[in-house]
């Protein structure tokens, strides 16, 4: 029986953008999407400052998230009386996801994992002091430190390496004794495997199309040897199914290409549709943005997803492209805040 084979239907998941790199809490949202605009979850849960003439009055603007260049969404799974919470990267600074995080009322103590969709600074600098937080709020309710979910092949640093030959490094990456000094416990995945009961964490992501070759130019530092690793094969995906939507797949960065992570679901969960698709596609910069048009076609006539949620990396060509194959009733951008609220049907 596979990891996937294991996994129940949910009655509801919420998927809450913790980190990205846009805030756009004004654009409506089509009718049908289940996307619900920062501003509009943050005054539902916001009592009013004052009431005049009849009208409650809210203070909001003052509250929003920031933006910056990384990623982190909190996923939130439901059935029946039981819930489970997973925290899908924490972004590249543990500041802007501890305010944030405050702003958007996220209860640190239900944290029970936190999975690391691959090593990258934008995903993991945030690491430790966001694990310290976590681990630090459920001693406080008695419960036991928090999962930390990690690929095994960990670099020391990495980055790309510019054609005029210079490497533009990401900062280094944090150490597995340094995470588990924060608090957390750590468990090292290679292989696809139960997340929280309700999750499926992929292994290593299959390169199925011909044209998602990986991250051009991308270089890794190990043990003082520099090389290139345009493939960054620790990168994993996250993926949930609801009863009556299908499977939606949180792909914080798409190496492999977000086809192939999509189509690694769809192996993993076959007969299943797949709802919504979150994340960075990876399609900005010069070589990956020749990758645009099959990607979007692929997306639209062979993975079929409900509604499609670019963010983080993904370039604003990219956007564009996909907004137009997408839009309406199917596009549902990422942004910081945003919260995607998936009920059984």
């Amino acid at each position: 029986m596979s990891a996937a084979d294991e996994l129940p239907e949910l009655d509801a998941l919420d998927l809450l953008v913790v980190v990205d790199n846009e805030t756009d809490t004004l654009s409506s949202v089509d009718d049908g999407l289940p996307q619900i605009p920062e501003v509009l979850h943050l005054a539902a849960r916001r009592a009013p400052d004052r009431v005049h003439e009849g009208h409650a009055c809210k203070v909001v603007m003052d509250q929003l998230c920031c933006a910056c260049h990384g990623y982190s969404v909190l996923a939130t799974a439901r059935r029946g009386d039981e819930t489970h919470r997973v925290l899908f990267d924490v972004g590249p600074y543990a500041e802007v996801w501890l305010a944030n995080a405050e702003r958007l009322a996220v209860d640190l103590a239900s944290i029970e994992v936190v999975f690391l969709s691959h090593w990258h600074f934008d995903h993991s600098g945030g690491f430790p002091r966001v694990i310290e937080a976590i681990a630090g709020a459920r001693s406080a309710a008695g419960l036991p430190p928090p999962v930390v979910d990690l690929h095994p092949d960990r670099p020391d640093q990495r980055g790309l390496m510019t054609a005029d030959g210079t490497l533009l490094l990401l900062a280094a990456e944090p150490a597995f004794d340094d995470l588990a000094a924060a608090g957390g416990t750590i468990v090292k995945w290679g292989e696809a495997h139960t997340v929280a009961a309700f999750f499926y964490g992929s292994g290593a992501i299959a390169r199925v199309t011909q044209y998602e070759t990986g991250l051009a130019g991308h270089h890794s530092f190990r043990d003082g040897r520099l090389e290139p690793d345009p493939l960054i094969m620790d990168e994993r995906f996250l993926a949930a199914r609801v009863r009556g939507r299908g499977v939606s797949v949180l792909s914080a960065c798409s190496h492999a290409g977000i086809v192939n992570a999509c189509l690694g679901a769809q192996t993993a969960f076959p007969g299943t549709p797949i709802d919504v698709v979150l994340g960075g596609y990876h399609l900005a910069g010069r070589i990956m943005e020749q990758r645009i048009d099959e990607t979007t076609r692929d997306l639209a006539e062979i993975v079929e997803p409900r509604v499609v949620a670019p963010g983080h990396c993904t370039g604003w060509r990219a956007k564009a492209a996909l907004a137009r194959r997408f839009a309406p009733g199917r596009y549902a951008p990422s942004v910081v805040g945003s919260l995607y609220r998936l009920v059984a049907r």
